[in-house]
């Protein structure tokens, strides 16, 4: 039986929506099993009342947190010291921090350190110190808008002109495909996403319409792809920069 990762979910409620749970926890199953969920906040207030909704249908532990002193983030301080305490039992092989808060940044930096995985989640205006902290980083407005209940506006799939415009992604892409080519130029698509993510944790093709990052590639126009089928029948892509055709 193959090997799945065990995670603690750590979700800030004064900084992170409720309306994302359902995707929320739907992305974090794709990296391993949420062993522990839990949601830190002062639940006697009122703006938080779309978390409690929520929280026995999806089983998160809700962490009391009051806010002793105007002007100070308690519900940051509580989250970072359970977060120690449950790295140090060694029961865990990495973290999910719901948060655009970049009090995390250093967090993040120390579970690493230990050789945890850490996943970010939080929205597009989180300092880039925290996001450039994780292993992965996702967006929320991503989560958002795979709601099918929610009536957000989808993410606008870019078009070719408008993706060769972003010279940061077009460099990303390009030099990933170097990295994982062989003398031939061609690069295996999932070798190349390897690479990208370690070099961006914030990338994610959904951030530009796009589901999958084999439709990003295609989409820009700027590579030649080609699907081989291996000896055990199974589908493999590769990806060549087309301007060394």
């Amino acid at each position: 039986m193959e090997k799945t990762d065990k995670l603690a979910v750590l979700i800030d409620a004064d900084n992170a929506q409720p309306s994302i749970i359902d995707s929320l926890l739907a992305e974090i199953a794709k990296y391993g099993t949420a062993s522990v969920k839990r949601i830190y906040g002062d639940w006697t207030l009122p703006q938080l009342k779309g978390w409690k909704e929520v929280l026995l249908t999806h089983s998160i532990q809700p962490i009391q947190q009051f806010g002793y002193t105007t002007g100070k983030n308690a519900t940051d301080s509580a989250m970072i010291i359970d977060a120690m305490d449950l790295l140090y039992t060694g029961n865990f092989d990495g973290f999910c921090i719901v948060s655009s808060d970049s009090d995390f940044t250093k967090l993040a930096a120390r579970i690493r350190e230990s050789g945890l995985l850490v996943y970010g989640f939080g929205e597009k205006k989180t300092p880039v110190p925290f996001v450039s902290a994780c292993d992965k980083f996702i967006y929320t407005e991503v989560l958002r808008a795979e709601e099918s209940d929610e009536e957000t506006t989808p993410i606008k799939k870019l078009s070719a002109a408008e993706l060769k415009r972003d010279r940061k992604l077009i460099r990303l892409l390009r030099d990933a495909v170097d990295a994982a080519s062989d003398e031939s130029g061609w690069a295996h698509l999932g070798a190349m996403g390897n690479i990208i993510a370690k070099q961006s944790p914030e990338f994610d093709p959904r951030n530009y319409g796009y589901k999958k990052l084999g439709e990003l590639v295609k989409a820009t126009g700027l590579f030649d792809i080609e699907e081989q089928v291996t000896h055990r029948g199974a589908k493999a892509i590769y990806v060549r920069n087309r301007k060394r055709r």
